[in-house]
């Protein structure tokens, strides 16, 4: 509410009520805001009169004047200035060391890095972000480490330096996360690593609990997790469901991930072409052209398991026709992949290379075995192992009321009871 309202005689006047006139932090603050209605400011500045700034301002208010300034640098687009700004306000907050202007250090920090990712030279700062970090875990500033970590690794990823986001990522204190906004962004960038790495199962889980994390009115920030984790389930042999692109307000940014994962499950070829070459430019925005280009093996996959359901018998030609290899050999690639198929347990089949044909084995009626009844014993007997585990739980320990007493226990015990009975004694004598 406060950001829309932000304009230059607004600004202005904030400024010489919060900061002495003539100091350095107003004059150089000052100097990013531009002059505009000059009556607007006399009476802007008129009604603040009465309050007279104070010789000393503290340390929050001149960190919080800074912020303000470079805010609205930002959101008036003047990003040269907004870089100069967040320069001289990081250089004056390295020699403020209180606890109290953490929570404003650590907004500054994020605006420092957004000034340059503007106009493109975050690598210009990497330096600094990693003394800032160094600082931070000196002062035991824990919200500027989480802050400042998640800078470093965005600085990294937007290179695509992986590696060493990784590097940084393992070598970095640990904390306990202070702000769930920072601790969603972490799990998103270590998602983005995990899946580049290969490690697919771990980036899942660490994209899906970002996403369930996030509040819901971080859209675009919800539209990015999503689209990585739609990408990383392809990958894990997974389908999506329909309702991860039926989200509101998502539909439209999640649609050609819809139809990518449905030319997926499909394991038609030709149309996943289509589909990668009619959404290149969206793909390579968001930074998931690789990780589509990977997914190639699994549609082959999927349609070569499709064709041996299909057929008890086909030739390799019509399986090259029929998963539209274009290649110089296409009959030999063919080959090369349903033998791979084979060795990794996609599909239950057999080539016949003297005829040049694929084979599938038949199909076994699962349910004419016992395999139905074996799985069906072993969930029962899991529930009722859960369920005696929880009437245990519910229990006393036995005789957990007869405690053994001590000879002093007894001891005063029989002492109380003796006098107690003595007392009830006089009590009746004094009644008669």
């Amino acid at each position: 509410m406060l950001r829309r309202k932000l304009r230059a005689p607004v600004v202005s006047s904030f400024l010489a009520v919060a900061l002495p006139p003539g100091s350095d932090a107003h004059t150089r603050l000052s100097s990013y805001v531009p002059k505009e209605d000059e009556h607007e400011m006399d009476v802007d500045t008129a009604t603040s009169a009465a309050q007279v700034p104070a010789k000393h301002p503290l340390p929050e208010l001149e960190i919080y004047c800074y912020l303000l300034v470079l805010i609205f640098l930002i959101d008036q687009k003047k990003y040269n200035e907004a870089k100069a700004c967040a320069s001289a306000s990081i250089a004056r907050l390295k020699n403020i060391n209180r606890r109290t202007v953490d929570v404003l250090a650590s907004r500054l920090y994020f605006y420092y890095s957004y000034s340059y990712e503007l106009t493109n030279s975050l690598a210009e700062i990497r330096g600094n972000l990693l003394a800032l970090h160094r600082m931070a875990t000196l002062r035991r500033d824990e919200l500027g480490q989480e802050t400042l970590l998640n800078l470093l690794l965005r600085n990294y990823l937007h290179y695509n330096l992986y590696d060493q986001a990784e590097k940084l990522r393992s070598k970095a204190p640990r904390f306990e996360a202070h702000s769930n906004q920072q601790f969603c962004r972490y799990l998103f960038y270590l998602g983005k690593i995990r899946t580049i790495q290969l490690e697919y199962t771990d980036a899942k889980e660490s994209l899906l609990q970002a996403a369930r994390k996030a509040p819901s009115t971080a859209r675009g920030f919800l539209i990015q997790c999503n689209k990585w984790a739609v990408i990383v389930r392809l990958l894990l042999g997974e389908i999506p469901e329909r309702t991860v692109f039926m989200q509101k307000g998502m539909k439209k940014a999640l649609r050609p991930y819809f139809e990518l994962t449905n030319a997926v499950r499909v394991g038609d070829l030709e149309l996943f072409r289509t589909v990668a070459d009619k959404f290149a430019s969206t793909f390579s925005s968001d930074r998931t052209h690789n990780l589509i280009v990977r997914l190639r093996h699994n549609v082959i996959r999927t349609g070569l398991r499709n064709i041996s359901i299909s057929y008890s018998r086909i030739s390799l030609p019509d399986v090259a026709k029929k998963l539209s290899l274009n290649s110089e050999n296409p009959v030999a690639d063919a080959e090369s992949i349903v033998a791979k198929a084979i060795r990794d347990g996609a599909i239950d089949a057999t080539i016949d290379h003297a005829n040049g044909w694929m084979v599938s084995k038949e199909t076994g009626d699962v349910y004419s075995t016992n395999e139905p009844q074996i799985a069906f014993n072993s969930r029962i007997a899991f529930c009722l192992n859960m369920h005696n585990e929880a009437v245990r739980a519910l229990r006393f320990p036995p005789n957990s009321h007869k405690e053994k007493e001590t000879a002093e226990k007894r001891r005063e015990r029989q002492q109380q009871e003796q006098e107690l009975a003595k007392h009830i004694a006089e009590e009746d004598d004094d009644d008669f």
